[in-house]
């Protein structure tokens, strides 16, 4: 059939925006897949909703894809848009490949029920159930509606779940099993006992979900690619809320930062749904490394500032108000996109019944998960609980503290709890000065140590953990009291230090807690 042919059906009001019209197509393919070429043969009338369109740049990577596989034409239905991007008419202009633009009030069915008649009745549901699919979305189905269509029109079920193991949508026997599968497989989709797990929409899986559709799929791969875009753009639906949110807590974070009023303070508390004596937690959050999702043309990875702002709002879901990334200086406006000029990524968590414990607790289980995806660490401080606006900016800085802490630890969550020890300094305190500090007063022990097999650098520990006591200290090392006499005297010889004093105890218990043995 030839699409001046396809043209010339009145009642189905098709338009040409590109192309030769002469051109000839003997079947119908309908996709959403952003580049659908592994599931075509050649010589079909493909016919797509959009959905995949996001950027102008979206309309060159689909019609490639489809002038590769040999594709006849291209139908651009309106649903979805409510327009064909003129992106997409140059790239099919260029391309050579003929552009129809099929009107809303058309369904693809309809289509294709008219122009290949010789069709197969199973053809012809599988192209009904799609359209009823995309329709759904394109009319704001969410995703449990998404879910019962999917099981009813094509018989496949399962459960989307985050990167973390929680369940969005769906029902999943082992939702942290699904998540390591998703997080540890070298390629999507893959077999995970009796699932077939594909990634929602591309970039860090680390705040990723994941599709596990029940039953082997990786025969039917482009039934799960479908779902998955589906799904992703329920996400972005999502997103948008996010969004809004974000924008908020940036201006909170913003005022707290410069000092603002305490009514103007109140005013954006209140204006991120949080009244002025309800407690709550500020959650501070980077990722320093990362690992993206498989597939091709993915964007450039996340800063770790924003992609621990996303790590945190899928860990604690809606219970956070969003995160934003804040400024290194206090004068600065947040840095909306956690760039490098940031200094973490700060979300603000209504307590409403619980203690700031327990929320550490939760995001404790998460990273958990999250730390089978390697080379990514999640660093998360949170600060105490707090109420009131003027708190907000202490929030800020204590939650701050406690981050840097749990990245000088590689990774993991830390409280407030924790950072009003020794262990802050040591955690503010530049990596190579810490080192420089270590070395210079403890390399004679180790030098010494290793050339007369001795134990300076051990009896040193013991002795500041005995506070200083002869015996005790003996006791520990089950030797004599003269032999920890001896060797104090020579720890205080080859360092220069008096451990009479306090001070130099506390620069070499400093010393001997920065260098990673065991204590």
């Amino acid at each position: 059939m030839r699409i001046s042919d396809l043209l010339a059906i009145e009642e189905l009001r098709l338009t040409l925006l590109a192309g030769d019209p002469a051109r000839e197509f003997g079947t119908v393919h309908i996709t959403d897949l952003p580049e659908p070429g592994r599931y075509l043969s050649g010589g079909e009338l493909v016919l797509s909703g959009l959905m995949w369109w996001h950027e102008p740049t979206d309309s060159a990577r689909f019609v490639a894809a489809l002038a590769e596989a040999g594709v006849a034409a291209l139908g651009a239905g309106q649903a979805w848009l409510g327009h064909v991007p003129g992106d997409l008419v140059a790239a099919c202009e260029t391309a050579g490949l003929p552009l129809v633009e099929v009107p809303t009030e058309v369904s693809f069915r309809t289509l294709a029920e008219l122009v290949v008649p010789r069709l197969s009745g199973d053809v012809r549901h599988a192209l009904g159930s799609h359209r009823r699919l995309v329709a759904a979305m394109a009319e704001g189905a969410d995703l449990p509606e998404l879910f019962r269509l999917t099981a009813a029109e094509l018989g496949v079920t399962g459960a989307v779940v985050s990167a973390s193991g929680e369940v969005i949508v769906g029902a999943a026997g082992d939702p942290v099993r699904l998540a390591t599968a998703y997080l540890t497989a070298p390629r999507l989709p893959a077999r995970a006992g009796d699932s077939t797990i594909f990634a929602v929409g591309r970039g860090p899986r680390a705040s990723g979900w994941a599709l596990a559709c029940d039953g082997d799929l990786l025969g039917r791969a482009d039934v799960g690619y479908e779902l998955a875009a589906c799904v992703a753009l329920e996400r972005s639906r999502m997103e948008e809320g996010r969004r809004v949110e974000r924008r908020l807590i940036g201006q909170l974070v913003a005022a707290a930062l410069t000092e603002a009023d305490l009514p103007e303070l109140n005013a954006r508390l209140r204006t991120c749904g949080i009244d002025a004596a309800e407690p709550y937690t500020v959650v501070n959050a980077t990722v320093p490394s990362q690992d993206t999702a498989p597939g091709p043309a993915t964007p450039d990875a996340l800063g770790p500032d924003a992609l621990g702002g996303q790590v945190v709002e899928e860990l604690l879901g809606r219970e956070a108000v969003a995160a934003v990334g804040t400024p290194a200086g206090p004068a600065a406006g947040p840095a909306m996109s956690g760039g490098a000029g940031s200094d973490g990524a700060v979300a603000v968590v209504p307590l409403r019944g619980r203690s700031a414990s327990e929320v550490a607790d939760r995001l404790r289980a998460g990273v958990r998960v999250l730390s089978a995806l390697q080379g990514t660490r999640v660093c998360v401080g949170l600060s105490g609980a707090l109420t009131g606006a003027a708190a907000v900016k202490g929030g800020i800085e204590e939650a701050g503290h406690a981050r840097r802490l749990a990245e000088a630890r590689d990774g993991g969550v830390v409280t407030s709890d924790e950072i009003y020890t020794h262990a802050l300094l040591l955690a503010t305190v530049p990596a190579d000065v810490r080192r420089s500090f270590t070395a210079r007063l403890l390399a004679p022990l180790l030098d010494y140590d290793r050339t007369h097999q001795s134990e300076l650098v051990g009896t040193l520990r013991v002795y500041l953990d005995c506070a200083g006591s002869w015996n005790a200290c003996a006791e520990r090392l089950h030797v004599h009291v003269n032999t920890v006499r001896y060797r104090v005297r020579r720890i205080e010889e080859l360092t220069g230090r008096d451990l009479s004093a306090m001070a130099d105890r506390v620069d070499l218990f400093l010393a001997l807690r920065d260098t990673g043995t065991p204590g």
